[in-house]
């Protein structure tokens, strides 16, 4: 039974036959939405590494994210015009480098908005990306400092060039992640003036932990499950995939058509909480002391 969709009811979120494109299309969040906007009547275009088995696309396209190359070669079996994007996919870094981890949860999305959806998209197209609520922090100088380089850099290339400058490509994937969630969330506001100025609207989703196929590597990397639970709010368990597919489909909906430069966190209030310091901050990455314990190892 179709739960998003019914022929009797008028088109509100306004995908019938719209061209959509979601990466990370094969599991978890990604593919939650895919199964939405066939429900909704849009024409997906799933792009992942692993095949997609969503009943009802348009077209899998297989892609290397970490990759130039393979993301150019991707673009070129996608329809011209574009009318929503949907930039999912990601990586924990658990099983990647520092600079894989980037440029698939970052440099991706970047080069492709850059390069092709600038092209691709006319008045009320709609971006919007998956982050994550462990980007939170983002608008601190301690943190903006290491990114904002890659943020205007103008292509893949010297997106790259300017990451390694920092240093941090020697550091764990896991750290990668947090890296390219606090510089996507500055990003979405960068886009702004680029995008929204264009009459195309761009937002992001910060889910809180998340019940995907990357569950174990996320329990890991937050010490034991209690961690992970601890981003959970009054929840008090993990999400579905499926309830971050709902609002990344609402905020690229005609539904939304006046919200640009939105990040929904959503993680049962768990972030506002600690904004308002009604209870104690979890944890928030600080670059600036990443780059500091880095100094000191190499002055031993």
């Amino acid at each position: 039974m179709k739960l998003w969709r019914n022929d009797y009811m008028k088109d509100y979120f306004g995908y019938q036959e719209k061209v959509v494109i979601v990466t990370g299309a094969s599991s978890g969040m990604g593919k939650a939405t895919a199964e939405i906007l066939v429900d909704l009547g849009a024409k997906v275009y799933a792009l992942d590494w692993n095949i997609c088995d969503v009943k009802g696309i348009e077209k899998f396209v297989h892609v290397d994210l970490s990759k130039k190359d393979s993301i150019d070669q991707a673009m070129k079996e996608l329809p011209k015009h574009i009318d929503s994007f949907f930039g999912i996919a990601g990586v924990s870094g658990m099983k990647n480098d520092f600079m894989t981890t980037v440029s698939i949860d970052f440099i991706a999305n970047k080069y492709i908005c850059e390069e092709y959806l600038i092209h691709s998209m006319t008045e009320n197209g709609t971006i919007a990306f998956m982050t994550s609520t462990g980007g939170n922090g983002w608008e601190k100088e301690e943190n903006k400092k290491y990114y904002l380089d890659a943020i205007s850099a103008i292509g893949w290339d010297a997106t790259v060039e300017s990451i390694l400058k920092t240093g941090f490509q020697y550091l764990p994937g896991t750290l990668g992640y947090p890296f390219a969630k606090l510089a996507m969330n500055y990003y979405t506001a960068y886009l702004q003036k680029k995008f929204a100025s264009k009459k195309i609207r761009v937002n992001a989703v910060l889910p809180g932990s998340t019940d995907t196929g990357m569950k174990s590597e996320f329990t890991e990397m937050a010490h034991g499950e209690e961690g992970l639970l601890s981003h959970c709010g009054y929840a008090n368990r993990l999400a579905y995939s499926k309830e971050m597919a709902g609002p990344i489909v609402f905020l690229n909906s005609q539904m939304a058509s006046y919200a640009s430069g939105v990040l929904m966190e959503v993680d049962y209030g768990n972030t506002i909480e600690e904004r308002a310091s009604i209870k104690p901050i979890q944890q928030v990455i600080s670059l600036e002391a990443i780059h500091q314990m880095m100094q000191q190892q190499s002055n031993k």
